[in-house]
């Protein structure tokens, strides 16, 4: 089966781009570069330049490389940016859906898997965030998501397509130095940069209502996030293929709440820095437990995350010193 990877040149797109090669499956890679690296795809792997947002475009890649399934990562992701920036946010992210799963149902796809984000949920005051916790989404970018999942399951009902739409908690780590996150916008690559300028890490309040008063989140290994994603697409295959076409909406975390306060002091330990953080005001919107029910996924497809909190770090650390030539 050939499945096109739209943001595949990205962090958590070539991690999905290796998951799914080395799952034994057919891949085409499309991406626009404008925050991807084509470095990043493997050598044999198609990667076809081009944005989304052209109809044209992506008959022709559908059309030439008999695609039969599509995982869509490509999008815009970050917050404050599309606080500043909504009109741009929904054009990438809302309109790019729709021209994708318009070409995907006029050239006869069957399996659409969507990646979606814990932001659809907002600010939830609850101990464990299931599947069907409300969505109360705080910005133009959690909007979009929500918008997106609303899209491809009315998509995937209409025409019968079968679908899956993964919320993903906070990203982290790297299968690879190579492949590591090159942006600074997550807790951990933000840390990573003020250690080596020598300056002490930020921490965003510490007066919320969790142990050591600061944020409480669930973080997930890339490559853990890179296995749910074939294996969701391996049941999309098989929901197709036997003409059942289903819907499949899932949270990807661990099930395991980290305070800042021990990710800071984790990731002091295993870059053998001794930097105090500095505590900074709140920063608005910022939910005091933000924390994935895992089990849905692993009842539903057999999937639980392999790695721990200190895997991520030291992974994304050798990416990071592999990187920027930094000292450890």
């Amino acid at each position: 089966m050939t499945w096109l990877i739209t943001g595949g040149a990205g962090y958590i797109g070539s991690h999905v781009v290796k998951a799914m090669t080395e799952g034994g499956e057919r891949v085409v890679v499309v991406d626009d570069l404008s925050t991807g690296n084509p470095a990043r795809v493997p050598e044999g792997i198609v990667l076809e330049q081009g944005t989304v947002l052209d109809r044209e475009f992506l008959d022709r890649v559908l059309r030439e490389h008999q695609v039969e399934g599509i995982v869509h990562l490509a999008g815009k992701k970050q917050v404050g940016e599309s606080v500043e920036k909504p009109l741009f946010y929904y054009h990438e992210n809302v309109t790019g859906l729709r021209t994708i799963l318009d070409a995907a149902v006029s050239a006869g796809v069957k399996s659409f898997l969507f990646s979606s984000s814990a932001s659809v949920y907002g600010m939830p005051d609850v101990d464990l965030v299931t599947e069907d916790t409300e969505c109360l989404p705080l910005s133009p970018y959690g909007e979009t998501k929500l918008v997106g999942e609303w899209m491809v399951r009315a998509v995937g009902k209409a025409h019968g397509l079968s679908t899956a739409c993964l919320r993903y908690f906070n990203v982290a780590g790297a299968a690879a130095p190579e492949l590591a996150d090159t942006g600074v916008f997550n807790l951990v690559p933000m840390v990573f940069e003020r250690l080596d300028a020598g300056e002490s890490p930020r921490i965003f309040g510490d007066d919320y209502p969790t142990p050591d008063g600061t944020c409480i989140r669930d973080y997930i290994h890339v490559e853990d996030l890179a296995d749910a994603h074939l294996v969701a697409a391996f049941k999309l295959a098989d929901w197709s293929e036997a003409g059942e076409p289903r819907d499949l909406t899932v949270n990807i975390g661990r099930g395991e709440g980290v305070s800042v306060t021990e990710m800071v002091g984790l990731i002091n330990e295993i870059t053998e820095h001794t930097t105090e953080p500095l505590v900074t005001p709140r920063r608005p919107g910022d939910p005091a437990r933000v924390v994935a029910a895992a089990d849905r996924i692993q009842s539903e497809l057999g999937w639980k995350a392999r790695h721990d909190v200190r895997d991520m770090i030291e992974s994304a650390w050798a990416g990071w010193v592999s990187r920027r030539g930094a000292t450890v």
